[in-house]
């Protein structure tokens, strides 16, 4: 299995070199040459989660033995998850959730990120490396603690991470904040998640960034990383094999997922586990006020001449989303060129249009639909008054798109994907049960247990009592002069 560029398929590299690099040097992102032969549904349905892991990535990542992915899998998935299942799914009357959120940080990057410094260290024995990968992070929220927790004092690595100042819940702030590790840093950006975005990518290519690095390497852990990626198919197949074990469907029926996505990465995967054999009828983008990915499904024109605006489901406040880059990639037959050029109109002009045959392939799986605030919370609201079940911002968004999905008369098993424990957004989902209120921060997710009778999670629980680390901010035009600040730092240790 070969790894090649979606902006220069003359480049053919192994996996563990895709992983290790993280962002191809011209700016595109690493797809797979082909996909590994397809699984058979029936084949699975009696596979742990850690099976399953190694049967889907042994596939992708072929130049890691099976030995090493094992091992990689057994570390990643262990008691840092509060259940055995790690992504138990959850009956409701319309349709069934896949629980992401039961690892360290309580958020559905964990899966990805207890994974990938364990991926990333394999590749870098395999290369006999000396120097220190320098893991550069750009968060509208959860990644950001995600990967600060999947990387702390990982040998030969050193991860920082920029988040916006406005716009990342309290607690998503104070968990950056307070990170443990003696090789990470935490810098927050005045500006949106896509500033943080484009100066990370644009390290990657920038002439004195990388004369800063003497044994020195970037990487990302962002979802542009393959090795981010492919980890969130594996929850696919996952969900797919509690449902036909349930007697909800018989192996082989097609199912729907419904995705509240701001990057593109979450639902991505979803499509790659549909390219590898798993019975996938539509891919259903939920959105929240930042709607410019329905926009784009619906019309094939991809604008970000909009307001941002900041929501209750920061995780989606994003208007570039780079990962939909690699379906571009797919949907145009693999053409650099073409790709090439709706990246650069995007960044020229701020909108891209797809050309109408690109856009028919596109839809045959993927549907959008969005949410506006008031939407948000009435359907945390609606499912606690009616099924006790209590969902963070970015499931309710995933919810409302559901029920409007369900709406055209769409009848097949509908799997919606929660993302985040709703004690990380505390303040807007109490808001949402019981009415506006002054509780903020701590006081506001103490109140959320007393009125649910949910425990907080144990992460979560302890940050009141945790140290602020990390206090800095910078303007958005001194990003990548921060970056090669860190470079020299890192260059000298």
């Amino acid at each position: 299995m070969q790894y090649t560029s979606t902006r220069n398929t003359g480049l053919h590299i192994p996996a563990h070199q895709a992983v290790l690099q993280g962002l191809s040097r011209e700016g595109g992102l690493f797809v797979p040459e082909e996909f590994p032969g397809p699984i058979s549904p029936s084949d699975i349905l009696h596979d742990s989660y850690q099976q399953l892991a190694v049967r889907i990535l042994s596939g992708f990542l072929s130049d890691y033995t099976e030995d090493e992915i094992r091992q990689c899998v057994s570390a990643a998935y262990d008691s840092k998850f509060d259940t055995d299942a790690i992504v138990p799914t959850r009956t409701l009357k319309d349709g069934t959730l896949l629980e992401l959120f039961h690892g360290p940080t309580s958020a559905f990057k964990d899966v990805a990120l207890t994974l990938l410094p364990h991926l990333l260290s394999c590749a870098y024995e395999k290369d006999g490396l000396s120097d220190t990968i320098s893991i550069l992070t750009a968060t509208s929220g959860d990644t950001g603690k995600a990967a600060l927790s999947g990387f702390a004092d990982v040998p030969h690595t050193a991860i920082t991470v920029f988040y916006p100042e406005i716009g990342v819940s309290f607690i998503q702030k104070k968990q950056m904040q307070t990170a443990r590790g003696n090789n990470v840093s935490v810098i927050a950006v005045q500006g949106n998640f896509d500033d943080c975005q484009r100066m990370v990518k644009e390290a990657v290519s920038d002439p004195e960034v990388l004369k800063a690095c003497h044994h020195v390497r970037i990487s990302s852990a962002n979802s542009i990383n393959i090795g981010r990626l492919l980890p969130q198919v594996v929850y696919y197949f996952s969900a797919y094999r509690d449902l036909v074990n349930s007697q909800k469907i018989h192996c082989g029926d097609e199912i729907s997922f419904i995705v509240p996505t701001g990057n593109f990465g979450d639902i991505l995967a979803g499509y790659y586990a549909k390219k590898i054999g798993l019975p996938i009828r539509h891919l259903i983008c939920a959105s929240n006020t930042n709607h410019v990915l329905t926009d784009f499904l619906n019309t094939g024109v991809y604008s970000t001449d909009r307001p941002f605006v900041p929501t209750m489901s920061p995780s989606m406040d994003i208007l570039i989303s780079s990962n939909l880059e690699r379906l571009l990639f797919m949907a145009s037959g693999n053409d650099p060129e073409l790709v090439s050029k709706l990246m650069d109109d995007l960044k020229q002009t701020g909108r891209f249009a797809v050309p109408e045959e690109m856009m028919q392939k596109i839809r045959e799986t993927f549907i959008g639909y969005w949410a506006d605030e008031t939407s948000c919370s009435s359907e945390i609201h609606r499912l606690y008054e009616q099924e006790q079940v209590t969902i963070d911002p970015h499931t309710a968004v995933a919810m409302h798109a559901l029920h409007e999905y369900q709406k055209t008369g769409a009848s097949e098993a509908c799997v919606v994907l929660s993302t985040a424990s709703p004690f990380k957004f505390s303040a807007s989902v109490l808001d949402a049960l019981s009415g506006p209120s002054d509780l903020k921060d701590f006081a506001a997710m103490n109140q959320l247990s007393r009125v649910t009778g949910l425990k907080i999670p144990a992460g979560l629980a302890e940050l009141e009592q945790l140290p602020i680390r990390f206090s800095r901010t910078i303007a958005k035009a001194d990003g990548l002069n921060a970056i090669k600040e860190r470079m020299e730092e890192l260059s000298h240790d």
